[in-house]
């Protein structure tokens, strides 16, 4: 990766971050984000700017105007949400990051492997807030495939973090059989 100082690096827009992405050929990567996550009352941005993500109470209420104003938005939702009360308001978003307030919190894991095995949903499943980088390969096998990294963690440290593991017992989002059943 670039050195964000020198000038053969990405230039980022305001509010732009670098994220980890799984890319389609599960080859994890670094990349700038260009989403833009709104705080409720922050203004949209200009018609069809970079796309942004929204709460679901802030989606809920002004929907009309996202789907008139803005080419693409996705979703944000709470750690501690209610998947069953979430799923349907969410499952058309291209992207539904989750917020993890505190790295002890599990509730998250919950939330998106419920997301993608029993409500189906297909699009990007983002973990931001307090992620660190020890926690991203069990993000992964719970469905998530990106990562905002909670404020100076590295990002090289969580790609690493991504390939700590080759082999696990249990099933994931990915292919829910046991080993037992992989190998046999």
């Amino acid at each position: 990766m670039a050195n964000p100082s020198t000038p053969e690096a990405p230039e980022l827009h305001p509010g732009a971050r670098r994220i980890i992405r799984v890319g389609a050929a599960g080859k994890p990567e670094i990349v700038i984000d260009h989403w833009q996550r709104l705080v409720d009352g922050d203004p949209f941005p200009s018609l069809n700017a970079l796309p942004v993500l929204v709460s679901l109470e802030r989606a809920e209420q002004e929907r009309p105007a996202l789907e008139h104003r803005l080419g693409t938005w996705g979703i944000w939702l709470a750690g501690d949400a209610d998947p069953e009360q979430v799923a349907a308001r969410v499952l058309d978003r291209a992207l539904v990051a989750i917020a993890v307030t505190k790295f002890t919190d599990g509730r998250h894991y919950s939330l998106a492997r419920l997301l993608r095995e029993r409500y189906g949903f297909r699009g990007e499943l983002r973990a931001f807030g307090d992620v660190l980088p020890d926690q991203l390969s069990y993000m992964r096998r719970c469905g998530y495939t990106s990562f905002e990294l909670a404020r100076g963690k590295s990002l090289e440290t969580g790609l690493r973090c991504l390939d700590a593991f080759s082999v696990s017992y249990q099933g994931n989002t990915e292919d829910p059989r046991p080993l037992y059943r992989r190998r046999g």
